[in-house]
């Protein structure tokens, strides 16, 4: 078969691996064009970009897929199906339209719970007892479309989405190849997703990771996890930002302490919130290295009454 892959960052590139180990023709990569990053703005292609030129393997960067010229470029690699593992983009009907074997797409949830740009992170914040990855066959809406197999895995309640998503996309890669010559040869039909069941996530932005400490514990704690490695947690410490690294829920704990106060310690510093207390496993001081809340627990004076503050918003137009 010749594949089109579609996939922008580092952990769509096993996927696109496992095709071209097993022999699969990949007749081009589409990608993102390359885009400023970092401090410096540095003009920085996408992770499949030089994953696929490693390979051999034909890259496209186009800047939309709605451009007439761009699928006119797609149609001409006569491609039998198209592949997508976070590409990020909706592709709409002309696109779709141009394998007649349509794409098939690694999503890493058990759809249809957790469709859209954030379904590892969702499935951590939600507190769900397994997750997975599910392989579909695109259609016009946001992960919407039949399925044709679903991997589950238990989520680990330490899981947090930087190697989890890593993991779940490896873990996609060997479904992908169980389910493609299957479904090619019409051994495999897609299934319906239950739609009345979906839930739906949203693109993460920085201030989801701004400690707000009228939370419940239990929330703040996932979210350390989920926000990991962003947009991270952070707050701010007698006018300084401190991140939170990793916490430790206690939902039985009940006091009537501010939120944001510290209210005694246990390996680490507990700190009230809106339903029970944190404990503070690891942090970083603004301009400091890592180190466990134990530490920065001993090296402060004075802690236990005063209280942790939510950092403002930033502004639009700033940039770290």
């Amino acid at each position: 078969m010749r594949i089109i892959y579609l996939g922008s960052p580092e952990f769509a590139i096993s996927p696109l691996k496992a095709l071209v180990q097993a022999g699969y023709e990949v007749v081009a990569a589409v990608t993102p064009p390359d885009r400023p990053a970092g401090r410096k703005q540095t003009l920085t292609p996408p992770p499949v970009k030089q994953a696929a030129q490693e390979m051999g393997i034909r890259v496209l960067q186009p800047e939309s897929l709605r451009d007439p010229a761009e699928v006119e470029q797609l149609a001409a690699l006569r491609p039998d199906i198209g592949v997508v593992a976070a590409y990020g983009k909706i592709l709409r009907k002309a696109v779709l339209n141009i394998p007649p074997l349509g794409y098939l797409n690694l999503h890493p949830s058990l759809l249809p719970r957790h469709r859209g740009p954030a379904p590892v992170a969702g499935a951590i914040l939600a507190g769900d007892s397994e997750t997975g990855v599910t392989i579909m066959k695109l259609d016009p809406g946001m992960d919407s479309g039949p399925i044709l197999t679903r991997v589950t895995v238990p989520l680990e309640p330490t899981a947090r989405t930087g190697p989890l998503t890593e993991a779940l996309f490896q873990l996609g890669a060997q479904a992908l190849l169980e389910v493609l010559p299957r479904y090619a040869s019409g051994q495999l039909e897609p299934q319906e997703q239950e739609h009345a069941q979906a839930t739906v996530t949203r693109m993460l932005k920085k201030a989801d990771g701004l400690v707000n400490w009228n939370h419940p514990a239990q929330h703040i704690e996932r979210a350390t996890r989920a926000y990991d490695p962003w947009p991270g947690m952070a707050t701010i410490w007698r006018g300084q930002t401190v991140k939170l690294i990793a916490a430790w829920s206690h939902p039985e704990w009940c006091g009537n302490a501010t939120p944001g106060t510290i209210v005694g310690k246990a390996r680490g510093p507990l700190v009230a919130t809106g339903a029970g207390a944190l404990e503070l496993l690891e942090v970083q001081p603004a301009g400091k290295r890592p180190m466990t809340g134990q530490e920065w627990f001993i090296g402060q004076r004075e802690v236990v009454g005063q209280q942790f503050e939510t950092p403002a918003p930033e502004q639009p137009g700033t940039h770290e």
